[in-house]
């Protein structure tokens, strides 16, 4: 078995590929892992590219685009190592961003995943938005930072380099021991792309596995590059997804109050996407809350499991508050601040 197995999924990502692949061949192999690549069924010259410019990468061909989830699913039931790395393509690596990772996972078997920082490659002073210095949820789904909330990112200043526990670690690059990702039963398939490594962080916490975030190691994160910030079905996805995950893993007590708070807050956001002249965005909400509805009865299983196999239910790094409360109307814009 190997040590380390970093895997990146692509789909029609070839000059995404071209830019960014040089950066982890050169500082991930030398610190003994091996490289995938998992295509997800491209229809561009991403595959040939592959072949004929980095032949030391491992290629693990999918025959068609399954999303993130499944994408990622079927990849690592091909690969063997003791850590996986979940890394998307528009990721620059730098040199040795393994070894902090490994060493702190080597030394506290508790941990199940961790994350390096991330960092903007636009703005490389800034942090990045989707992961930053670890990533935290407040009572009613909506995802925050260290280093950025809601829309307010913040500049590294070393102020988060602290190695700290997290409710979730980004899936720009997940370092994960594939025993606990497998134990957990992988990402949700269902989900198809986005909050879905939130939701296999909360069921790894709630299971009494640890998650933290290692800034000791950066990356610089592109991000948005498969779906833009403001693509409707982006929205649609980000939506629906945080409402079935709420469904499949909030405490019984919380359910009802929570889910009754989420749908006014849904339904004030769609309301503002309709005041700035965001139409399609308005609809995406609103469509989600009915795909989330039509769903619901589907996710009930995996509620039913999810609620069987915790044994933290008070999970700490799950804010009791609403961090909407406290960005729109108290000023908290920055993490330290909270």
């Amino acid at each position: 078995m190997d040590k380390i197995a970093v895997v990146i999924l692509n789909w029609n990502g070839c000059e995404m590929l071209r830019s960014f692949l040089p950066s982890v061949v050169r500082y991930s192999k030398t610190e003994g892992a091996k490289i995938y690549v998992a295509d997800n069924g491209s229809t561009d010259a991403s595959v040939d590219m592959l072949r004929q410019e980095f032949p030391d990468v491992h290629l693990i061909i999918l025959k068609e685009n399954l999303g993130f989830a499944e994408g990622y699913n079927l990849a690592l039931q091909q690969v063997s190592a003791e850590y996986v790395v979940l890394l998307n393509s528009d990721v620059e690596v730098t040199g040795h961003w393994l070894a902090p990772l490994v060493s702190y996972m080597d030394a506290h078997p508790e941990v199940a995943a961790c994350q390096p920082k991330i960092r903007s490659w636009r703005q490389k002073e800034l942090f990045e938005y989707a992961g930053a210095a670890g990533g935290f949820i407040d009572r009613y789904g909506y995802p925050f930072c260290r280093g950025r909330i809601m829309s307010a990112v913040e500049k590294d200043n070393g102020q988060y380099d602290t190695v700290v526990p997290v409710f979730w670690a980004t899936g720009a690059a997940l370092f994960i021991r594939r025993k606990d990702y497998l134990d957990a039963g992988g990402l949700d398939e269902r989900f198809f792309a986005h909050m879905e490594e939130i939701d296999l962080c909360w069921r790894l916490r709630a299971r009494g596995r640890m998650l933290v975030c290692v800034p000791q190691s950066t990356v610089y994160h592109v991000g948005g590059a498969t779906l833009k910030k403001e693509n409707p079905h982006k929205t649609f996805l980000n939506f629906r997804n945080n409402l079935v995950m709420l469904y499949k893993n909030l405490p019984q007590e919380e359910l009802g109050p929570v889910m009754r708070v989420r749908a006014v807050l849904d339904y004030v956001a769609a309301l503002s996407f309709l005041l700035k002249g965001q139409l399609p965005n308005m609809w995406a909400v609103l469509r989600a809350r009915r795909a989330f509805h039509l769903l619901r009865p589907s996710f009930a299983d995996a509620r039913k499991e999810n609620l069987k196999k915790t044994s933290l239910p008070m999970i700490p790094e799950r804010v009791k508050s609403s961090i909407l409360v406290g960005f729109y109307l108290r000023g908290k814009k920055f993490f330290s601040q909270l």
